[in-house]
Formats: C-alpha cells, structure tokens, sequence
C-alpha cells in the first residue's frame, strides 16, 4: 500500500534535480553568453598556445578582426601564425616566443603583420606560461596581442619632429651633432677616417631681400636636396643654422671627401629658380675638414667653419680645405 507513495517521493526528487540541473545548465550558458560578448567586444587578442604539440588551442574572437584572416586554420595549423608576420620581423618574434620557457612570462614584444588583406600592421604581444598544469601536465602559454599600429605611427611622427628640419626635411641641428657626436667617438676608437663638411648659402640675405622669403625657402630646400643627391648612403646632412648646412661622411678618406663636396658644389650650381619674371641661381661656400689629432668634435667643427668662412672671404662660391 506503501508503495506509491514512495515512487512518488521519488519522483519528486528526481523532478527537483532535474530542474536544478536545467538550472546551472542555464546558468552556465549565460555565462558563457557574458563571456563571449565580453571578448567579442575586447580590441585585443587572447589566444593560448600548447608547448609541446606546437598547436594554438585557444584564440579569441578579434583574431580575425586584428589579422583579418581565419581563427579556424590559425587553430588547424600554426604554421598560419608565422606566415603572416612580415618577413623581416619573423626570426625576432620566434625567438622572443621561444625565450618564454627561460623566462616564464614575456612583457612586450613588438612586430608587424602582413593582414589577409595586405595591409602592415604593427603588434605587441605579451605572453606567459600558465600556472594552471602540475607535473606531467602539456607547458600552455597564454596571451594577448594588440594593434598599436596607430601609436607607432605617432611615435614616428614625433621622432620626424623631433630630429628633422621643417623646412628642409633634413636633420636638425640638434639631430644632427647628436649622431655627428657618435661617429667622431666611433672614427676615434677604431682609427676610422672623418670628414666634416660646412656650407653656408652666398648673398642669401640679397636672395631673401630681392626676392622674397618664400623664395629664399625654396633655395634653401633645393640645396637640403642636393645634399641629399650627392652625399652616400650613411653620410648625414643637416641645416645647423639659417642657410647653414653641415655634412658628417664617416669611414670617407679625404680624396673621397673632396670628390664628394665638389659632386655637392656642382648640384648646387646646376640649381635655377624663377621669380619675378627673372631667372637667377646660387652658390655656397664650403669648409672641409678631415679628422686628424682633433681631441674632440669641437675642434672638428671649429677648423670645417674657419675654413667655410675663408672661402667666404676668399670670393666665394669654392671649396676650402681646412688647415
């Protein structure tokens, strides 16, 4: 008689765990539905990686926002992650993943990617090893990768202003001794040969006044040109002063040196500017020094400017040979 009763009770407790199971099932899908919006919504990817398989295991929903390309190969095959990064970064950002293992957790590495699209893009990833796995348990490494692209871009265009003439987009006079200050330390060390170049624009305050400001800035950027076209590639040119400019030719012996200011003098002279229905052109004095007992960059600059200044006095537009 008993016994209905007790299929009964039974019934009712099966009921109520099932209800609590739907419960925590419903629960955990709204969490997992939180979570999910929550990292569609993060600018930044969260991806994690297993050590020994070589394979990513986890990567987040802006992986293809950021890379533009498939999270689900990136998931097949890891080969996909380094197929992306531009070519000259690869070997940096490999090496740096691999220092993880020594160091436990990697603050910031940056490098650029190539998106599906072509698009370079620049990425700081930082990554660690998880604490979560005991002995036995497959190294995982976690972490999260972010476009700075744009704050590279900055720091770029606050590099340009800090180190380049407006006007004339070559070093800036700061700039310019700073990296000078370098090569004269470097030439002294190692018993390498220094030129110094100085050139200062002739008559340009008649330039200025006979034709205008504007113009006198287009003769002024036109001779940063030249400068630019005839020194070699790892020479440095910069405007020190009004129509002041220098030039710095590390390694470069003094018969090269010479050929390579008289190459300067010849642009120079070959240049033609048009204003007020008249044509005219210029000229520039030039010092050049060659690095020889200087005991500093002073004295290389001194002896480049008293030799600018005597073809100056000298009747201009030549090339004299410091002392």
């Amino acid at each position: 008689m008993d016994r209905p009763v007790e299929d009964s009770a039974e019934l009712e407790r099966l009921t109520l765990a099932l209800l609590h199971c739907r419960g925590e099932v419903e629960r955990l899908s709204e969490r997992e539905r939180i979570f999910s919006s929550l990292l569609g919504g993060v600018n930044a990817v969260l991806w994690a990686f297993d050590w020994e398989a070589q394979r990513v295991i986890y990567v987040s929903p802006a992986y293809e926002r950021l890379f533009g390309r498939s999270a689900a190969l990136l998931l097949a095959d890891y080969g996909e992650w380094r197929n992306c990064i531009y070519p000259d970064d690869l070997d940096y950002a490999a090496r740096s993943f691999a220092e993880v293992l020594e160091k436990g957790a990697i603050e910031a590495r940056e490098y650029r990617i190539i998106r599906a699209d072509g698009q370079l893009r620049w990425i700081s990833d930082k990554c660690f090893i998880s604490q979560q796995g005991g002995a036995g348990q497959p190294t995982i490494v976690v972490g999260i990768a972010e476009d700075i692209t744009e704050k590279k871009q900055l720091e770029g265009e606050l590099h340009c202003l800090a180190t380049t003439d407006v006007l004339t987009q070559s070093s800036n006079r700061r700039h310019f001794f700073e990296c000078a200050q370098g090569a004269f330390e470097h030439a002294v060390q190692f018993g390498s040969p220094l030129a110094f170049i100085l050139l200062d624009v002739d008559d340009f305050k008649r330039i200025n006044d006979t034709h205008g400001h504007q113009v006198g800035d287009q003769v002024l950027q036109r001779i940063a040109q030249c400068g630019t076209n005839a020194l070699r590639r790892g020479d440095l040119f910069g405007r020190i002063g009004g129509e002041e400019f220098a030039a710095l030719l590390p390694g470069c012996p003094p018969d090269l040196a010479r050929q390579i200011a008289e190459r300067l003098q010849r642009e120079v002279q070959r240049l033609s500017f048009q204003a007020g229905g008249k044509q005219f052109s210029v000229t520039v004095s030039q010092g050049l020094a060659n690095l020889r007992d200087d005991g500093n960059l002073d004295s290389l600059y001194a002896r480049a400017d008293a030799a600018m200044y005597q073809a100056k006095r000298g009747g201009k537009n030549q090339i004299i040979l410091a002392d």
